[in-house]
């Protein structure tokens, strides 16, 4: 192979990479046709351009930071919070694109079982928080609590006030013995969360993620305004703090939320050495067999 074909090559497979942020986009792109933007003109193709190009220098940036955390063996805990249809899962997603799965890895916890029910409320999160060099993503977290059982009546009023009064004390714990703690809350408008699950009700593609759930908490938009509001002034202290990311606008909230996250954290690019490709070792005696044409994936495109 010659030494442009190979750099045909090695440009084909970085677009790939980049596509992959693309077809996510189809989806957005579906939610803002509906309302009403015009996805087609200049405006909207110019801020899409704009949001490229600063979402992929703050991936790699992102990626910057995974190595420290490696390298450094620290231990970081971002939890996302927000309404349904928030933009958490779009958000850490995006974060998490371009890393290591063995380094950053997400953590989204089902509704608990009837063991889990009868266990210390934090004990179901405590084996998934990190080890030395490793960053987890809580989609959702303890603060379910405070949110989603207090309103649909899950728990106990006795049970929510020891919630308030020894989760404090348990991030606190978390912080002391080295974790980075970082809390986001997902905030948008009553009317974009009705947009946004018009959008997921009309595109079966995202018809699996309206539980039952979602559609009660559209009727108990205020009970869940109270929950979050009584939730923030009790949670936020200083070892841990709350931050609120406005996020009507999906793109905005996302560079926002990525640009703030680095700021938390003092990392800094790490120096890999070289890396030299070495020649594939060739045997004489090698005779590579050809694989049945019954195993092989039918190839329909």
């Amino acid at each position: 192979m010659s030494k442009e074909e190979l750099i045909k090559r090695l440009r084909s497979d970085l677009l790939d990479g980049y596509d992959e942020e693309l077809e996510m986009e189809l989806e957005d792109r579906n939610i803002d046709a509906v309302s009403g933007l015009l996805t087609d003109s200049p405006q909207y193709k110019s801020a899409r351009q704009r949001y490229f190009r600063e979402l992929f220098r703050l991936q790699g940036e992102l990626v910057k930071l995974q190595d420290w955390v490696a390298t450094t063996k620290r231990k970081v805990v971002i939890i996302f919070e927000g309404r349904d249809a928030a933009g958490k899962g779009g958000v850490i997603k995006r974060i998490t694109q371009r890393l290591n799965p063995r380094v950053c890895r997400v953590v989204a916890l089902p509704a608990p079982n009837d063991r889990e029910k009868t266990q210390w409320y934090f004990q179901r999160y405590v084996p998934h928080l990190p080890a030395g060099g490793e960053l987890v993503l809580f989609d959702r977290s303890w603060y379910n609590r405070a949110g989603v059982e207090r309103v649909m009546g899950f728990c106990t009023e006795t049970e929510l006030e020891e919630f308030f009064r020894t989760v404090p004390e348990f991030e606190k714990m978390l912080v002391h013995s080295g974790i980075v703690l970082i809390k986001y809350w997902f905030s948008i408008s009553d009317e974009e969360q009705n947009l946004r699950f018009l959008g997921r009700i009309h595109d079966p593609l995202k018809q699996w993620k309206l539980s039952p759930m979602d559609l009660e908490s559209r009727r108990r938009w205020e009970d869940y305004t109270k929950a979050k509001e009584e939730m923030l002034q009790r949670t936020h202290i200083a070892e841990a703090p709350w931050w609120v990311v406005p996020a009507d606008d999906k793109k905005k909230a996302r560079l926002n939320c990525i640009t703030h996250l680095l700021s938390q954290l003092p990392y800094q690019e790490i120096e890999r050495p070289e890396v030299v490709l070495p020649p594939r070792v060739r045997h004489e005696d090698y005779v590579r067999h050809p694989v049945p044409q019954s195993m092989i994936v039918p190839q329909e495109y």
